[in-house]
């Protein structure tokens, strides 16, 4: 066993700095964490989409867009949201 004898200054800074580390590292992972929701909802889902509530809910029904029913709840996978808004736009042209 070592011991490291150092002054209480010393010592402050130590704990100072090593809690400022910590709090950077915590917010920084939560943030990344926090940036992109695994689910939404329907009128989230319609807004992003830029369309209404009942063409996200005939989206879900073709199969275009991956749902989860929780409840009373429709929870949609943002994963898919991407999905859909590029075979979306491919599928207005296809017409």
């Amino acid at each position: 066993m070592k011991v490291t004898v150092i002054s209480t200054d010393e010592l402050e800074q130590l704990i100072k700095s090593t809690t400022k580390n910590s709090i950077k590292e915590y917010y920084s992972q939560k943030e990344s964490n926090d940036s992109k929701p695994i689910h939404t909802t329907v009128k989230e889902a319609a807004r992003r989409l830029k369309v209404s509530e009942l063409t996200v809910r005939n989206y879900i029904k073709r199969g275009l867009i991956v749902a989860h029913k929780v409840g009373n709840r429709v929870l949609i996978e943002t994963d898919s949201i991407d999905k859909a808004l590029s075979e979306v736009k491919s599928l207005k042209y296809k017409r």
